[in-house]
């Protein structure tokens, strides 16, 4: 039974239609499947209007095609009778398949499924059923027309099987090949439910029945049929060439524009490389070509499992296409919006961002922070968490462990005479020794400035091993350095301490190591010490003094003794010289002779100097008598470039006279950088300020210097003058500067006059003023006013002599 309606059906295509009418029918429902698979393509990137624009496009194509094929076959079809068409049917056909196609395109692009892609092609066949045999009842011919229910129904199985089919293969593809595809299968869906649908009627000639001359003729309804299908299919082929341009221009414009990002950019599908910008492509050194639709995961791995979720930043590796060094990357995910809902379009751009550069900075940074920058050791905050590191160690292995803290002995003196370059290559040079002396897990470190420290761990008992080990880092940091050609003396002092004797904890192994390097330098540098337990407290107290004196430097805790200074031949006050003293509020008073010299250890006493010179000069500012104030300058304070500036500021802040300051300075001090000292004084000098030559005789160049520099007054020290009449040389060496100052046309002061004989001899042999005990004792600015008051006695009669006191005068 089958194989009969098989070949009615076959026999009803080859002897009753004109083939060359079905092939054109053939022809313009694949044109019209065609174009409505690429102005469906279109549809679902589109939005709002836009999409419902391009969807009525879409119906109107493909109805209208199929419309078109129906009636071209129908006009095909020769029954042997004559025939004709209804207009009413003919155009509710129309009407019918446009709707059905539009919303069978509507049900599959809601959702990018299959099952919608099903419930699309079932519509659409639906539609192609329905519009076929509404086509059927405008047929209208010279009998009776009898169908056969089964054919039918396999007519309309036909229709939905390449419809769905039709949809599955292009309904999701962009490409051209997949929508010729569609197109194809689509037109033998349509095409096959058409001719079944022919196979299913038989017609049963009645003469009696005519066919009414408004009925629509074969010929008039092929033109029509063909001028209205050409102009739609014609329409919908250019609105897709058109948006096709557009779509082209813009794409052009998008790619230029990604090609310019600095970051790479590559889009996915499935996990596919889709498209990718030039960036990536020259990351992956692959061209475009090269990279399509080959698998993402081959190029591009991830820390975790899978790509980043949208939003989210996720850090991978990408490894070139050559297999060179793979590199480190942060990828940024963002689902692709084409128009279509972003859960279903499987498009996901990510932006491959290049991390070479920043781990680079990164690495250079964390090295910085842990290095110094100059020498390459490791810096103060790396010693801290590498010697915690060596103590574990130690701890665990019971191995043994020194530090050395190393000074350079002449790095000042490279600095001053040859300027920071070359102190700065005698610091490369240092650290190259102590890397080249050690070998791991020993290590050295820069603390700051000249201050180096060596951590040695050692399977040798201690302090052999330390020995050992300081004295070959002497003996690498002894011999000269060569900077541009001129050679620079090194030489290092260092102090040692052990773990555990000297302490357990980073800190305190460093403090006393410092200890230590302290005793090395007081021992005459170049040498090495070990830290003994009884040096401690000394040093200790030491600097704790240096702290307390800071604070009352700081705090102007410090009070400005003044001692008289009298003409020795009338015993007239002329003016005062200007001593610190600090009342400890704990110690009470303490003695110059130990404050001063800690103040120079310490670098304190540029400060402390500055502090008694604007005291003095504004405390003399308020005396009645012009008398003169002399303040002593320390050989730091000499050599410093900016001296002559500050006694200028002092004494426009204080309003002083030039010519009332005195400043005070010993032959040592001029012996550190003899050509700074001897400028600063010209400068100082060319102020109006006198300059006195201190402590006179106790120097090895007095005679050279006093050639070198026209000083306003000469000191002679006290040691000399406390020995008149005791002992002869200590007379005559008196007498012959006294004479030599007359010569020289210099005024002399004698120091430490004590006795009414001293003074006696000095008034003979014509010194110019007397200062020490026999003439005043130095005491606070407010119990000198019987010498500064403007009414006070111009003549001072020396007392008796005191009991000599044995004190020296402090800066």
């Amino acid at each position: 039974m089958g194989d009969l309606r098989l070949l009615k059906v076959l026999t009803c295509l080859t002897t009753e239609h004109d083939l060359r009418l079905v092939v054109v029918a053939g022809l313009i429902c694949f044109a019209a499947c065609f174009t409505a698979f690429r102005l469906y393509s279109r549809m679902r990137g589109a939005k709002g209007v836009v999409r419902a624009a391009w969807l009525l496009l879409t119906g109107l194509v493909a109805g209208s095609g199929v419309w078109a094929t129906h009636f071209i076959a129908m006009v095909a079809y020769s029954p042997g009778l004559k025939t004709g068409y209804s207009p009413s049917g003919t155009l509710l056909s129309l009407m019918i398949a446009v709707l059905f196609m539009a919303g069978g395109f509507a049900v599959a692009s809601a959702q990018r499924t299959r099952t919608n892609d099903f419930a699309g092609g079932l519509i659409l066949g639906m539609g192609i059923a329905a519009m076929h045999y509404t086509g059927m009842s405008a047929f209208v011919t010279q009998g009776f027309v009898q169908w056969e229910q089964a054919v039918i129904a396999l007519s309309v199985l036909a229709g939905v099987v390449g419809a769905a089919g039709a949809l599955q293969l292009a309904g999701r593809a962009r490409s051209l090949l997949k929508q010729l595809g569609g197109g194809a299968i689509l037109t033998l869906g349509v095409c096959a439910l058409h001719f079944i649908g022919m196979g299913a009627i038989t017609i049963v000639p009645d003469p009696s029945i005519n066919v009414p001359d408004q009925m629509l003729s074969g010929a008039i309804l092929t033109l029509a049929v063909t001028s209205i299908t050409g102009m739609i299919i014609l329409g919908g082929l250019g609105a897709v060439a058109i948006e096709s341009s557009t779509s082209r221009s813009a794409l052009d414009r998008i790619r230029r524009l990604a090609n310019a990002a600095y970051e790479g950019i590559v889009v996915v599908q499935d996990g596919r490389i889709n498209d990718a910008n030039a960036a990536f492509c020259e990351l992956v050194g692959l061209d475009l070509d090269g990279l399509l639709r080959s698998p993402l995961s081959n190029l591009l791995t991830f820390d975790t499992d899978g790509p980043p979720r949208e939003g989210v930043r996720r850090e991978g590796v990408l490894q070139p296409a050559d297999g060179g060094r793979a590199i480190p990357v942060e990828v940024f995910s963002r689902l692709m919006d084409d128009g279509a809902r972003q859960e279903t379009s499987g498009l996901t751009v990510l932006a491959v961002r290049d991390l070479r550069e920043r781990r680079s900075a990164e690495e250079k940074i964390r090295y910085l922070a842990e290095h110094d920058g100059l020498t390459g050791l490791p810096n103060r905050n790396s010693l801290q968490a590498r010697l915690a590191a060596a103590l574990d160690r130690v701890e665990a292995s019971g191995e043994s462990l020194s530090l050395i803290c190393i000074d350079l002995d002449h790095f000042k003196e490279a600095n001053d005479l040859h300027g920071h370059l070359a102190g700065d290559a005698l610091l490369v040079e240092t650290a190259r020794r102590l890397q080249d002396s050690l070998t791991a897990p020993s290590f050295a470190a820069r603390l700051g400035g000249d201050e180096f420290i060596v951590v040695q761990v050692a399977a040798g008992d201690q302090p052999a091993a330390a020995a050992e080990l300081a004295g070959r880092l002497l003996e690498a940091l002894a011999a000269p350095a060569t900077h541009e050609g001129q050679e620079l003396a090194m030489g290092a002092s260092l102090g040692v301490s052990l773990f555990p004797d000297d302490g357990r904890t980073a800190e305190a192994l460093l403090a006393n190591a410092d200890m230590a390097l302290y005793r090395a330098k007081e021992s005459g540098r170049g040498a090495y010490r070990f830290f003994k337990r009884e040096m401690d407290e000394s040093i200790r107290e030491r600097r704790t003094l240096a702290r307390e004196l800071r604070q009352a430097i700081a705090d102007e805790d410090l009070v400005v003794y003044y001692q008289p200074l009298a003409k020795a031949a009338d015993g007239e006050v002329c003016g005062f010289e200007a001593l610190v003293r600090w009342n400890h509020p704990v110690r009470g008073m303490v003695p110059p002779l130990e404050f001063i010299p800690v103040a120079e250890e310490n670098g304190l006493i540029t400060q402390l100097g500055e502090w008694v010179l604007r005291r003095a000069c504004a405390d003399a500012v308020t005396w009645e008598r012009p008398l003169r104030i002399a303040v002593n300058l320390s050989p730091l304070q000499l050599n410093q470039p900016n001296l002559p500036t500050l006694v200028h500021e002092v004494l426009v802040a204080t309003g002083l006279s030039p010519k009332r300051l005195e400043l005070e300075i010993t032959e040592s001090a001029l012996f550190k950088d003899y050509q700074r000292a001897l400028d600063n004084l010209r400068r100082l000098k060319a102020l109006g300020v006198r300059i006195a030559m201190d402590d006179f005789g106790t120097g090895f160049s007095s005679l050279s210097t006093l050639q070198s520099f026209p000083f306003d007054k000469i000191k002679i020290d006290k040691s000399f003058v406390e020995n008149i009449h005791r002992h002869d040389r200590a007379t005559v060496i008196v007498r012959a500067v006294l004479g030599l100052g007359r010569s020289l046309e210099i005024p002399c002061v004698a120091e430490g006059v004590e006795t009414q004989e001293q003074i006696d001899f000095l008034r003979g042999e014509n010194c110019a003023e007397l200062q020490g005990y026999a003439i005043g004792r130095p005491s606070p600015v407010d119990a000198i006013s019987a010498w500064t008051l403007a009414s006070a006695t111009s003549a001072y009669k020396p007392e008796a002599a005191p009991k000599k006191p044995r004190r020296r005068k402090a800066a």
